[in-house]
């Protein structure tokens, strides 16, 4: 996880011996402060298996449409070759005054234009619908992990359950005891609760 600047450093330390100030009150012990990895969750061997299974099915929902804009990528990189070629080609005596060649390269350009808006468009509405269902999917699950958290969290006595993942990517996290890490532990819990949440049904694309 990457460090961050002795100033955001210096607002988190404040913040936490703010709490553990306020906790240290007579006949109340210092707050207990866990990390848990939240990328965990969809590792498909060790994470969260509703999480998991419900983001793959997701996933594979929308793999053929991936494979066709990856096909498109490829087909639009080979015409960028080809528009290459061609414009050397064009620059030589021999294709100067050649009319064919130049409606040949014309024609290939516009292919290339038409094919590029094309991928734009599929890319943008796979992408939207993509996400619809993402949510659709997960937000169920997502709700039920929250409320796990808050359960997880009163069990075990912690304090405060952060989010280490997050904080890592805003760079708010300088270093820690692997002992804070509960990950591992959480998932655990989780994936022996009974059933809560009911996973949406994948709706038409």
């Amino acid at each position: 996880m990457r460090k961050i600047s002795l100033y955001t450093a210096s607002l988190l330390l404040a913040a936490v011996l703010t709490i553990t100030v306020s906790a240290q009150t007579p006949q109340t012990q210092s707050p207990k402060i866990g990390l848990i990895n939240t990328l965990a969750f969809n590792d498909a061997k060790t994470g969260i298996t509703k999480y998991s299974t419900a983001l793959g099915g997701v996933d594979a929902a929308f793999k053929k449409e991936l494979d066709d804009l990856n096909a498109m990528v490829t087909r639009i990189q080979t015409m960028e070759k080809e528009i290459a070629g061609m414009q050397k080609e064009a620059a030589t005596p021999a294709q100067a005054n050649n009319v064919q060649f130049r409606t040949s390269y014309n024609t290939k350009l516009e292919e290339y234009d038409k094919l590029g808006r094309e991928y734009k468009f599929k890319q943008d509405d796979a992408r939207t619908r993509y996400q619809r269902r993402r949510q659709e999917a997960m937000g169920p699950i997502l709700i039920d992990i929250g409320k796990a958290l808050q359960e997880f969290a009163k069990q075990r006595g912690f304090t405060l359950i952060l989010d280490g993942s997050k904080l890592s990517d805003i760079g708010v996290l300088l270093g820690w005891d692997d002992k804070v890490d509960v990950t591992k532990d959480f998932i655990t819990f989780y994936n022996a609760r009974p059933a809560t949440a009911t996973v949406t049904a994948p709706v038409k694309k």
